[in-house]
């Protein structure tokens, strides 16, 4: 029987980088200013969006709190040691907001601390094992269930020992007070109404624990400043994917590109009804249209900005919104473009054949993001499994952030092949920039990125699923090693291989097959030898950006 066991890991024996490691460590984030123009916003909304940011700056304490027991007592310790030594380890501290670093498997970069972040980080006692729980669980009311496996409660042990549920309100409540007060005075200043009507109701879930009505609130959001902030992601849950971190992303709207990219949308039912599975498990009617946003992020936290930075994400997780208004899609433009000039640029130089690396595109790189998201929406959401209700999350635990996180890549994959096909009829053809060498400059920046997001390594969700993605598609030869070390895409191949890839990995989450993902996993989500040479070779590149905050800090300081 193997144990989860959230005891402390031993202390770490390994090598503790010095002053100069580290430096070279948080090299890999290339530093990225972050200004938005928010001129063009009312008097009313720029006084609204200091308190925005100001109301996201509490999350990072909350998130901190959530990743682990000790984290704030180390920062406070870190932040009066001025030595050389002492500045690098809090800065990478801070940008890691912990002491494990996220690029080197959540391995620790401080002595005297656990060696790897626990796997089911402060939402549950560190000696609580995954089958205590379970037999706890089984032991509850169906309310107290749910309640013990909900996004919004953590795990603590009674006076008796014994486990006990404590909502987030009640665990958070400090912080989450005067997060919620900065949210009603954003509020009363800003003059869009659906704002106002968000904020107010998600300063009320802040106190109450009951998100579902400002999540829908959220769905019908339509304003120049397009704030996502509360608890949303259940990655840093290891154990059971359930419990939800703080995350605050304060952004203000692209019109231009949110129109032309929301020409997608109105598509979804057609491809979802064509996907690549047994047709029982299709939805033959998606929510309502959901919205997307193109965006330029002013400010992240919490959850938002520690290690890689999110450049989209597709919400709220609550299946129940899903069910009536689907997923919004957010997409943050500048994030995008970052990352493709710091990282894959580089990326490609080297991955790439000479002639190869023409077809390295941006439009399509921020289209393939798009569809990744727009196709989270897509697929096996309400199931039922030995005649029982349920979900994939839900039936697939831990496992199905990863699968996904790549069932969303290669259905999205999928869906743009299925709009080149069908552009025509679709209207599609100024969206899409139709002309001969579309596939491959698609499957070229696919592969080019896929390098991208393995460097940020396979204990995170989306790195497993990258992994799985090009094994698979290696082993199918739709991905090509060249002896020089450069790789290709094989054109005749590719498209039959991500069909087939697409068709087993909704199977899965349809049929709810915990045992078969974990087969799964187990089979493709090691990154191919070859493909690990090339990343070793990648040291002078940088992972990811380190955004610096130039329009929020100076909103801070009444400068905008």
């Amino acid at each position: 029987m193997t144990v989860f066991a959230q005891t402390q890991p031993p202390k770490a024996a390994a090598h503790i980088p010095d002053a100069a490691e580290l430096k070279a460590m948080a090299a890999r984030f290339a530093p990225t200013e972050l200004k938005v123009d928010t001129s063009k916003l009312s008097a009313g909304d720029q006084k609204a969006l200091v308190k925005l940011v100001q109301a996201s700056r509490l999350l990072n304490d909350i998130f901190m709190t959530q990743y682990w027991s000790g984290d704030h007592a180390l920062w406070k310790q870190l932040q009066v040691d001025h030595s050389e030594l002492g500045r690098e380890r809090a800065s990478y501290f801070w940008l890691n907001k912990g002491p494990w670093s996220a690029l080197d498997g959540l391995t620790t970069f401080l002595p005297d601390v656990p060696a790897q972040k626990l796997p089911g980080a402060n939402f549950y006692p560190e000696d609580m094992t995954r089958e205590e729980f379970e037999s706890w669980a089984k032991t509850l009311p169906e309310e107290d269930q749910q309640a013990a496996k909900g996004f919004f409660t953590i795990i603590v042990r009674g006076a008796d020992k014994k486990l006990k549920v404590v909502p987030y309100n009640e665990a958070y409540n400090a912080d989450l007070q005067k997060c919620a007060t900065l949210l009603k005075e954003a509020a009363k200043l800003t003059d869009n109404a659906s704002l106002r009507k968000f904020l107010s109701s998600r300063a009320d879930a802040f106190l109450s624990n009951d998100y579902y009505q400002s999540d829908m609130d959220w769905m019908d959001l339509d304003a120049p400043i397009d704030p996502t902030i509360g608890p949303y992601e259940t990655y840093n849950d290891e154990i059971f994917g359930y419990k939800a971190a703080y995350e605050a992303y304060i952004n203000l709207r692209d019109d231009a590109e949110t129109q032309k990219l929301g020409a997608f949308a109105k598509h979804l039912q057609e491809i979802e009804n064509n996907l690549p599975i047994d047709p029982k498990y299709r939805n033959p009617k998606l929510g309502a249209a959901a919205p997307i946003r193109v965006v330029n992020e002013i400010f992240d936290a919490g959850d938002g900005d520690h290690g890689v930075q999110t450049a989209a994400y597709n919400l709220p997780n609550d299946d129940r919104v899903v069910a009536q208004k689907g997923a919004k899609r957010v997409m943050l433009k500048n994030v995008q473009d970052a990352k493709f000039q710091s990282v894959l640029i580089p990326i490609s130089k080297q991955v790439l054949a000479a002639d190869e690396q023409q077809y390295l595109d941006f439009d399509l790189f921020f289209t393939h993001i798009l569809t990744h998201e727009l196709c989270h929406g897509l697929g096996p959401h309400e199931i039922e499994v030995d005649g029982r209700k349920t979900n994939p999350r839900v039936e697939i635990k831990e496992l199905y952030s990863a699968l996904e996180e790549g069932k969303a890549d290669v259905t999205g994959l999928f869906a743009l092949q299925y709009m080149f096909d069908h552009a025509k009829d679709m209207g599609l053809d100024s969206v899409l920039k139709i002309d001969a060498n579309l596939e491959k400059k698609l499957y070229t920046t696919y592969l080019a990125s896929a390098f991208r997001t393995l460097r940020f390594g396979t204990h995170e969700a989306h790195g497993k699923g990258m992994a799985v993605q090009v094994s698979y598609l290696m082993q199918r030869g739709a991905f090509v090693a060249r002896p020089d070390g450069t790789f290709a895409v094989d054109y005749t191949k590719i498209k039959d291989a991500v069909r087939d890839l697409d068709h087993d990995m909704l199977t899965l989450e349809a049929q709810g097959d915990y045992v078969g993902t974990k087969k799964f996993l187990d089979q493709y989500g090691t990154v191919p030898a070859e493909l690990q040479k090339a990343i070793d070779k990648m040291g002078n590149i940088p992972v990811d950006i380190a955004p610096r905050f130039g329009t929020a800090d100076a909103l801070a300081k009444g400068k905008e």
